[in-house]
C-alpha cells in the first residue's frame, strides 16, 4: 500500500548509496563524506567499544516540513540556535562553559560528564516500574517515527527493557505503546497525528488522553487508537489505527485506505 508514509521504518531496506553523486557535485545527490554522514546518521552513536549509545533516526520523514531540516541537516549548529539538544545542554547543563565547543565533543569523556551530572535529574530510563505499578499507575507511551528530535527506537528500547525485567505479561496490565507513522517531534508530520486533545469528542477510542482516564478510573485497557489527520480547515483527511506495540496496521486489503476500518492490528511474527 502506498500513501506517503512508513508504517514501521524498520522493515525499510533503504540504501542510501543509491544517492552517491556519479559526477559533479549537485543538489539532486551525495558526496561520500555526505553519504558517510548520512548512515552515521542512521546507525545512531556508539562509543570506542562499538557499544550503542543512543539508536540512529529511522528514515521516512527527512524532507517533511520541520522534519530534518530544522535539527538535523539545517545550518552549521554554531550558526544556529535550532541545534540547543547538541550544543547548549553540554555548555550549560553538563559544563557549565559558555565557550564550550560541539567540535570537541568526546563520546567516551563527555557521555559520562554527562550521566555522573544529570543522570540523576534526567534520565526517565528505569526498567523497574514495580511501585508504579502496585499503586494502580497506568502509563500511555507514544513517540512518531518521524521524529527528529529524538531517535524513536528509543522509546521501543525502554519499553522493552521493562518487559526483559518485569515480564512482557506483567508489563501488559499497566503500559502501553503506541508508535505513530509519519509524526514528528510531539506531532506534526505527514502521519495521522491528531489523537492528543484535538478530538472534540474526548472518547477514549480515538483520544489518549480519555484512553488513559477510562483505565485508571474505570479498568478499561486501551488497545487500538484511532488517530485522524485533518487539513488546514479542519476536515477529516484520513483516519488510521494506532495499534499498540508490538502490532501494527496493516490494510485490509479492500477500501479506502483513508478509513481506520479497513486495517487490523496484527503483531509480527
Amino acid at each position: 500500500m502506498k500513501d506517503g508514509v512508513i508504517e514501521d521504518p524498520r522493515q525499510c531496506r533503504f540504501d542510501p548509496s543509491v544517492l552517491l553523486c556519479k559526477e559533479a557535485e549537485s543538489n539532486t545527490c551525495l558526496t561520500a563524506p555526505q553519504l558517510a554522514a548520512l548512515k552515521k546518521l542512521y546507525a545512531g552513536s556508539t562509543n570506542s567499544k562499538g557499544q550503542r549509545v543512543f539508536p540512529g533516526y529511522s528514515p521516512g520523514g527527512e524532507a517533511d516540513p520541520a522534519g530534518w531540516l530544522p535539527w538535523i541537516t539545517g545550518p552549521a549548529p554554531e550558526k544556529s540556535a535550532l541545534f540547543a539538544f547538541g550544543t547548549q545542554f553540554f555548555m550549560n547543563m553538563v559544563f557549565d562553559n559558555p565557550d564550550w565547543q560541539f567540535r570537541t565533543f568526546d563520546i567516551d569523556r563527555d557521555t559520562k560528564a554527562a550521566d555522573d551530572k544529570m543522570a540523576g535529574i534526567l534520565n526517565s530510563n528505569n526498567p523497574d516500574l514495580t511501585a508504579f505499578r502496585d499503586r494502580g499507575g497506568k502509563l500511555i507511551v507514544y513517540h512518531g517515527w518521524s521524529d527528529a528530535a529524538i531517535p524513536p527506537q528509543n522509546a521501543i528500547d525502554y519499553v522493552d527493557s521493562v518487559s526483559a525485567r518485569m515480564g512482557a505479561g506483567a508489563v501488559d496490565g499497566f503500559l502501553r505503546l503506541y508508535m505513530v507513522p509519519g509524526m514528528q517531534h510531539c506531532g506534526g508530520g505527514a502521519g495521522v497525528t491528531g489523537f492528543v486533545g484535538q478530538i472534540p469528542t474526548g472518547d477514549r477510542f480515538h483520544d489518549a488522553d480519555a484512553a488513559l482516564e477510562a483505565w485508571v478510573e474505570q479498568s478499561q485497557p486501551p488497545a487500538q487508537i484511532i488517530a485522524t489527520k485533518y487539513d488546514s480547515a479542519g476536515a477529516v483527511v484520513r483516519t488510521r489505527p494506532l495499534c499498540p506495540y508490538p502490532s501494527v496496521a496493516t490494510y485490509k486489503g479492500t477500501g479506502s485506505t483513508d478509513d481506520a476500518a479497513n486495517f487490523t492490528c496484527v503483531k509480527p511474527h
